[in-house]
């Protein structure tokens, strides 16, 4: 006949199981619902840190209005024209010398801007005033 203080030992630890188990499951539940919380918040961390590097796209480089037909996502680049120089220097009245002293540059340069050779790159350097 077994030992009566093994029984209530093995009965004891037996309750107490089922009591450890029945606490677990609810923290267990608890912890894949925070889990999934937490995941939820990286979601709209990174969500909102594409937005703030979107954003600040924006502020440093101005983009092309939505309504100019365009794709609102396309950029278009200034480039330099040869011709269009000439042409704004025609329209405002300027001859290349005149261009050249509102610069500050050496004549080589301001001819270079407008389809001529490359200039020295010393004469690239603005000039100091003495």
């Amino acid at each position: 006949m077994p030992n009566i203080a093994s029984i209530l030992k093995a009965e004891i630890s037996r309750v107490a199981r089922r009591e450890v188990r029945a606490e677990i499951e609810t923290l267990k539940k608890a912890s894949v619902s925070h889990r999934s919380a937490i995941a939820e918040l990286r979601r709209q961390v990174s969500a909102q840190e594409k937005e703030l590097r979107r954003v600040a796209k924006g502020a440093v480089r101005p983009s092309s209005a939505p309504d100019s037909g365009g794709d609102a996502g396309e950029v278009t680049k200034r480039r330099f024209s040869a011709s269009r120089l000439a042409a704004h220097r025609a329209k405002l009245g300027l001859s290349q010398s005149s261009r050249r002293w509102l610069w500050r540059r050496e004549q080589p340069s301001v001819l270079q801007r407008v389809g001529r050779p490359v200039p020295r790159v010393a004469s690239m350097k603005p000039r100091t005033t003495t």
